[in-house]
């Protein structure tokens, strides 16, 4: 009762607000924590790619153009605002930021969690601004949560602590959490240093390189762009293990990665490079004319580990996108992978398809659409020689497909967001009051054989993909409300997974 109150309440509020706020990038999901008031941004940045005409390029995190351009209508209302210059004329340096006060109660439990996490405050600032050609955001919060499990597990995946009440105080979880950006920008280059996930390729859910739903790490990025060419460059320091306590995290684990894309009008391009190194830093891998999977041969096989993958994405009449991406961890021969046989043929394939159309309903911006993806990872994928070593992982987590290794998945959405506001709408944002409703299928056979967790030794062996694997069906409604300074959504879980994830965001 008490928690329907609460939800009254927050959409009584909602109803004569509007939206603003935006960051320096167009970036990966918060799926788990770190929650604003937009609900699934990057949704409806690849909703843009499809309706909308021109170059389309599928690399994030990516410079938010409209950052700097609407800055003093969308960020006028943060509790704390500054707008000035230094000089006068031609010569003048001139600067702006925004300080906001991010406050969020949250609900969540579930058969999978095993748990039920409630209360779930979390609290901190979202600072964002530009002076002359750099630009920076900061979203930093502290987590307060009470679980009913005995023992609880990270909800997020990531590093938190339990308090004890038999060494005093009380029972509870609390952690920090944090992303950030800083870019420097100089015409057709973009420097950058940030704590967030590399997202690359076409697709939205099964990316199988660098996927959105990883969890965040360090990193410094290089991104150019010269027409239709895109180069982008990464490195990230990852951690081997979740368990801050673990020793495994005492070794480097280094990744370096690159991306070439070319945009030909309605015909996307993407090669993606990858390569994992165990205490072992080559600084020279982060030049982006630098092959990885050629120099990958010139050090020590054990502890490196290297992809290479293609994509394509093709824009049809501004309705509906088709896509595909291909993952080649190692083969023994063109013919083996044919073949399919052994476990030293690694690969994945992800393809996809997504329709879309913007409408007006009595003066009132809709944009609907669906997207569907099927992905399909090999055993062993993403896997190395030794455990807790050269994997493509980051605290225990595939950096690529969230599936993991032998693994085959189906994701099916439909979805539409209702915008209220008059002005016009910004990529992965509305400017206006918005409503969001979707509908998520997800039918997933994940392997149990050895060489499905990525954490398993790879060695050479007759595989058998997601043999005796069961099937695991999802059906994901979700619905969410986006005012300026509050926000509302629920997500709800049935049929082989149930769970409930219900929050109320606050930002002034």
């Amino acid at each position: 009762m008490k928690m329907r109150l609460v939800f009254v309440v927050c959409l009584l509020l909602c109803a004569e607000l509007f939206a603003g706020y935006q960051g320096t990038v167009l970036g990966s999901e918060r799926t788990r924590n770190l929650r604003q008031l937009d609900y699934a941004p990057m949704l409806f940045v690849y909703h843009g790619q499809t309706v909308a005409p021109g170059r389309h390029f599928f690399t994030y995190p990516e410079r938010n153009k409209d950052f700097r351009k609407y800055f003093h209508m969308t960020e006028r209302g943060a509790l704390a605002y500054l707008a000035d210059s230094i000089g006068s004329g031609p010569n003048a340096h001139t600067y702006a930021f925004a300080v906001s006060p991010v406050v969020g109660l949250d609900y969540r439990g579930g058969d999978a969690l095993g748990d039920t996490i409630w209360p779930a405050f979390d609290g901190g600032l979202f600072v964002r601004g530009y002076a002359d050609s750099l630009d920076f955001d900061l979203d930093a919060r502290i987590y307060a949560e009470g679980h009913s499990a005995g023992k609880p597990k990270s909800f997020d995946g990531e590093v938190f602590d339990v308090q004890n009440e038999d060494r005093g105080g009380l029972n509870y979880v609390s952690f920090a959490r944090y992303r950030a950006h800083m870019g420097f920008n100089y015409s057709f280059a973009r420097l950058q240093l940030a704590r967030d996930v590399l997202h690359f390729g076409p697709g939205y859910y099964n990316n199988l390189t660098l996927n959105q739903f990883a969890l965040p790490y360090n990193m410094l990025t290089l991104d150019l762009t010269f027409g239709p060419l895109r180069i982008f460059s990464a490195y990230a320091d990852l951690r081997v293990n979740s368990w801050s306590y673990s020793k495994a995290n005492l070794n480097d684990r280094n990744m370096y990665a690159h991306r070439y894309e070319l945009a030909l009008g309605a015909l996307s391009l993407g090669v993606s490079e990858i390569q994992i190194l165990y205490n072992e830093n080559k600084p020279w891998l982060f030049v982006p004319i630098v092959p990885l999977f050629i120099e990958k041969g010139n050090y020590t096989e054990r502890v490196n580990n290297g992809a290479l993958a293609l994509d394509a994405n093709l824009q049809l009449l501004g309705l509906a996108r088709l896509y595909g991406e291909f993952f080649l961890d190692d083969m023994e021969s063109p013919y083996a992978v044919y073949e399919n046989k052994y476990s030293n043929n690694r690969w994945a394939a992800m393809a996809g398809i997504q329709i879309a159309h913007d409408f007006y309903v009595g003066g009132y911006r809709v944009e609907a659409g669906s997207i569907a993806e099927i992905a399909r990872v090999e055993p062993y994928t993403y896997c190395h020689y030794d455990t807790a070593q050269a994997q493509m992982a980051h605290l225990g987590a595939p950096l690529g497909n969230p599936n993991g290794p032998n693994s085959l998945a189906v994701d099916w959405t439909l979805y539409a967001r209702l915008g209220f506001g008059s002005a016009p709408s910004f990529p992965g944002g509305g400017f206006g009051r918005n409503l969001f409703v979707g509908l998520h299928n997800k039918w997933l056979w994940k392997g149990v054989d050895y060489g499905s967790n990525i954490d398993d030794p790879y060695k050479t062996v007759e595989k058998r993909f997601t043999h005796g694997a069961p099937l695991a069906y999802t059906l994901a409604p979700s619905v969410g409300f986006q005012g300026r300074n509050v926000a509302y959504f629920a997500e709800f879980t049935f049929v082989d997974e149930k769970s409930a994830y219900v929050r109320v965001s606050f930002m002034w």
